[in-house]
């Protein structure tokens, strides 16, 4: 294929927390620059990753799912990292603390010592009631002592891509001592500040559909694996990926039959709730 001097990067954001469309011309030469790529032709990372650290087997981001991983022989974990209004990085999925705390309102708007105290286990479990939003440090301590790997999903509150990327990025690098944590977000301005404030962690940009750029933007970012709904991977999408030279996270898989497909067409990562139903025997 011809190389061309110059290769226009659409970025489509949608939200009032990202910018509108617009294009960014970078040179072909330069794309990719910082791509780890003796990481990618030796990726460490296991097949199985286990969806919220518990999937749907314990109360999600919470250190309960570790029991899960070790029940079910998970060796690496996907959870979502944002920040407190003190700049606390913690775990939660939503920008708002209703659906699984028994806090309310916008998360951004708590600080560290309020969201400390909430349950965020009864609405799963009346047995759970006693877990609380876990720390960043506390899940890496955990990592460390049971020998699980970390996909990172910087999570930004709303209008807070930048800083949360920032923190969590650097708060990672400090943190993970041993493996490398891979970092992902939806968010491009997210992922992009990670990238500035520790360059040496791997990253993986989150896309619920490919969009016809993606190769541009994963390529802007220095990403070293791409993260789509396998909904919408094909055998032929899933190819060129790979092709590019990256990697591939399909997320989230629940029926064994479609991540035993996944994994035949060349998936690298297999993102599930099903811990009890995904296992080795069916993606190897």
């Amino acid at each position: 294929m011809e190389e061309h001097p110059f290769a226009i990067l659409r970025i489509r954001y949608i939200g009032a927390r990202r910018p509108q469309f617009h294009q960014i011309f970078v040179k072909a030469s330069t794309m990719g620059n910082g791509i780890d790529q003796a990481l990618i032709a030796d990726w460490p990372y296991p097949r199985l990753v286990a969806h919220r650290i518990g999937g749907k087997l314990a109360p999600e981001n919470t250190l309960a799912g570790f029991e899960m991983c070790a029940r079910f022989g998970y060796k690496m974990i996907e959870f979502d990292a944002k920040l407190s209004s003190d700049d606390q990085t913690f775990l939660l999925h939503d920008d708002d603390l209703d659906r699984t705390t028994n806090g309310h309102g916008p998360a951004a708007q708590h600080t560290w010592h309020q969201l400390a105290s909430l349950d965020a286990g009864g609405w799963f479990d009346s047995r759970f009631a006693d877990e609380r939003l876990p720390t960043l440090s506390q899940v890496a301590a955990r990592c460390a002592t049971e020998a699980i790997a970390a996909n990172i999903e910087i999570k930004p509150c709303p209008g807070r891509d930048e800083i949360t990327g920032r923190l969590v990025a650097l708060a990672a690098k400090d943190l993970w001592r041993a493996q490398k944590p891979l970092l992902s977000s939806f968010s491009f301005e997210a992922l992009k500040a990670a990238r500035d404030a520790a360059p040496s962690l791997p990253r993986g940009m989150l896309f619920e559909a490919l969009p016809d750029d993606w190769l541009a933007i994963v390529r802007e970012l220095g990403c070293v694996s791409l993260h789509a709904n396998h909904k919408h991977l094909t055998q032929q999408n899933i190819r060129a990926i790979r092709d590019a030279g990256l990697r591939v996270l399909a997320y989230t898989v629940n029926d064994p039959a479609r991540a035993r497909e996944l994994a035949k067409w060349g998936v690298d990562m297999i993102c599930t709730d099903r811990l009890d139903m995904i296992g080795a025997d069916v993606v190897n």
